[in-house]
């Protein structure tokens, strides 16, 4: 939907049109003395005008900012459009002559704003270039202190739970053979019960024939018994054998409190120790990383030249197209160094080639109808395998070895950052809202996005992941559009399309900061600024799209484009 300069609202996706009567076109310039949008084509004819052809006519967002038209209240004809410096207040030029402001000195009050512009401007800039991103990376540092943090803490709970547990088998020991011991001693004393148990049941039998004996003789049966018994001698009944009680063992309890078992198992202390500051890059250092080379240094300028002389060309140019042999369709395209372009289809086919269309190199790999491998700045492959969970690097004398381990998630989309080699990872897990984690360029987890500041899942399904030249990391979800935080994890903006339908597929960036995205519904590529606000459609049915699938851009700002159901790759020029 195209709006005009005043309808612009705060946060909408929207485009500017020329200001030129019955032009529709897109805005890219504005004159400053007539304080009107306009469009490639109407600037030009704006500059053949002998009336208008010394007019000052710039880049839209080089304007001037136009100060708002009010009438003097005094004098009702005349625009308040100077400032009196004595008085600081607005006034208009009868006002000047007015006895209150005789000999006053008075400005220009368009010249004032204009200043105050570029010094607001200024503060913007210091604001984005130097606040805002080293505010951020803060944020990711105390991210990954977080991360750290628990780390540590797992470990010493871990530690804990071990030491107990030592604790707990050395108590096991000493027990068990305590009750050993005691074992034993029940034994000794029980055998030696047993032992005079005896001694008395033989004891007692012995009493038992005594006493048969005895009444034997006092009823004797015949002569020879009564005389045996009158032969007997008395007989001595014998002494109650002597026994002794046992002497029972006595436990004597241990003595220990708490401190004591404390003692045994450890103890945490946090170290008095004064926290360090966090080390802020000073403004003047803030964007330099490391000293350039001069030929860095040529390369940042030409960068930084194409930046501030590239716009949107006022049409969309066909340059090339390429066939890729070894894939059905193209689902994702990524540009190598020394002109190898990788490009995969739906069944897993990875396929690399020269710009020749010669086959260099195919894999087969478990990926499908995601971006799921990216190039980094060494020239590495790094591709994900989202059923065995785990990332793959194929360095450039094609071996392929196992870099990230991601435990539970599935890894579906990949991009390794131009800014600081880390890499952002799209996941999915059964019964799990989706993330995007950010690994460092040694594969150390870093930081994960899931929810927004309401705690509101982000993605559905991040099948395309790309990084903006402001850091800004941006996803294409079938589910939930094109979702774009900031390096910090913070959510900036979604972006749902132009109509009640919108299938998002692949995703890029450009120099300028463009976002670039396949709609598969609706056969288009569709063109957002840096802030997500819709600039337009830049290729469309009409141009031969069917059914876009992936996007890049080249080192010389052409755009490639993938499509389903065949296996070219079309290049087009839109910026100029």
């Amino acid at each position: 939907m195209a709006f005009s300069e005043s309808q612009i609202p705060p946060e909408a996706q929207h485009y500017l049109v020329c200001g030129t009567e019955d032009c529709d076109k897109n805005c890219q310039f504005y004159c400053n003395d007539c304080h009107q949008p306009m469009c490639e084509q109407c600037r030009d004819e704006h500059q053949k005008n002998k009336k208008t052809k010394n007019h000052e006519v710039v880049h839209y967002k080089q304007r001037k900012r136009r100060i708002p038209a009010e009438k003097c209240k005094i004098h009702p004809t005349k625009d308040r459009d100077l400032r009196c410096e004595q008085c600081q207040i607005p006034l208009c030029s009868k006002c000047t002559a007015t006895k209150e402001h005789r000999g006053h000195v008075f400005t220009d009050l368009e010249i004032v704003f204009a200043e105050k512009v570029l010094q607001y401007q200024e503060e913007i800039d210091k604001i984005r270039n130097y606040f805002e991103p080293v505010s951020q990376d803060v944020k990711i540092e105390i991210a990954g202190d977080v991360t750290e943090i628990k780390k540590i803490m797992e470990g010493i709970r871990t530690a804990m739970k071990a030491e107990a547990e030592s604790v707990k088998r050395m108590v096991d020991t000493v027990t068990s053979d305590n009750i050993e011991q005691v074992n034993k001693i029940e034994q000794s004393l029980l055998q030696t019960l047993n032992d005079q148990n005896q001694t008395f049941d033989d004891h007692i039998n012995y009493l038992s024939d005594l006493i048969k004996t005895f009444y034997s003789y006092l009823s004797p049966s015949n002569i020879e018994q009564l005389t045996s018994s009158l032969k007997s001698k008395s007989l001595k009944i014998r002494p109650v054998p002597e026994t002794s009680k046992p002497v029972p063992p006595v436990f004597t309890a241990g003595q220990h409190s708490k401190e004591d078992v404390a003692k045994l198992l450890g103890k945490i202390t946090v170290p008095n120790t004064k926290a360090e500051n966090r080390k802020i890059k000073p403004m003047e250092t803030a964007s330099t990383q490391l000293k350039p080379t001069g030929k860095q240094r040529k390369q940042d300028r030409e960068k930084s030249d194409v930046k501030h002389t590239l716009s949107l060309s006022s049409s969309v140019t066909k340059v090339r197209e390429y066939t890729v042999p070894g894939v059905c369709s193209v689902y994702h395209i990524s540009l190598g160094k020394s002109g190898r372009l990788w490009v995969s289809d739906y069944i897993g086919n990875l396929v690399q080639t020269d710009l020749k269309g010669y086959q260099l190199q195919k894999i087969q790999t478990s990926g499908r109808d995601e971006g799921y491998r990216t190039i980094t700045q060494d020239g590495d492959l790094i591709y994900t395998d989202r059923d065995n969970k785990v990332i793959n690097r194929i360095t450039p004398d094609n071996t392929i070895t196992g870099f990230i381990k991601t435990g539970d998630w599935g890894p579906l989309s990949i991009h390794s950052s131009h800014i600081n080699r880390d890499i952002l990872v799209g996941m999915i897990k059964d019964g799990e809202p989706s993330k995007v984690t950010r690994y460092n360029k040694t594969g150390t987890e870093i930081q994960n996005i899931q929810r927004d500041n309401k705690g509101q899942t982000l993605y559905g399904t991040p099948h395309y992941i790309t990084e903006n030249i402001n850091g800004d990391v941006c996803v294409s979800d079938h589910y939930s559009g094109v979702v774009v935080v900031d390096k910090s994890g913070q959510h900036r903006f979604s972006y749902t399309g132009q109509g009640s339908w919108f299938r998002p597929y692949g995703i890029c960036t450009d120099v300028l900061g463009h976002i670039l995205v396949c709609d598969t519904y609706s056969d288009t590529v569709h063109l957002l600024d840096q802030d997500g606000q819709f600039l337009s459609l830049l290729l469309t049915e009409q141009q031969g799209l069917k059914y876009p699938y992936s996007v890049c851009v080249d080192d010389e700002n052409n755009l490639w484009v993938g499509q389903y159901e065949t296996n070219t790759v079309t290049v087009y020029k839109y910026l100029q």
